[in-house]
């Protein structure tokens, strides 16, 4: 089957050696995804409903780039630092999603690369061509 890269801004992904997303055959995976700037800072710090805003603002931007939509979107995951703050990465989770209803999960994790990202976001899409 074919292979397509979306090799969206990132600072990092020569460094790390990823895609942002990668494309083959119907399915679609985005990448973890902090909260980076095109310019590599961090966006919203210390919002972490801004951060997750941007998240899954740059994970789908990669999905479209890849030929579908956010109604592809069949799985999200939600990475936090703080599981106590859930509720502001889901009114922006909601905000995107509330109408689609992908399978979701809220994780807690230890920490991400920069201290001042709060959140990093994953998505699985399937697309119908």
């Amino acid at each position: 089957m074919h292979r397509k890269t979306s090799n969206r801004e990132t600072t990092l992904k020569v460094q790390i050696g990823f895609s942002r997303a990668v494309r083959i055959g119907n399915v679609i995976a985005v990448s973890g995804t902090a909260p980076i700037a095109a310019d590599g800072t961090t966006i919203g710090v210390g919002n972490l409903y801004a951060q997750t805003k941007a998240c899954l603002d740059i994970g789908l931007a990669a999905i479209t780039e890849l030929g579908a939509s956010a109604h592809d979107v069949i799985r999200t995951r939600i990475m936090l630092t703080d599981i106590a703050q859930w509720e502001d990465a889901a009114k922006a989770h909601g905000e995107v999603f509330a109408d689609i209803q992908p399978a979701c999960t809220f994780v807690e994790v230890k920490g991400f690369i920069r201290p001042d990202w709060h959140v990093e976001t994953e998505i699985d899409a399937v697309c119908e061509s």
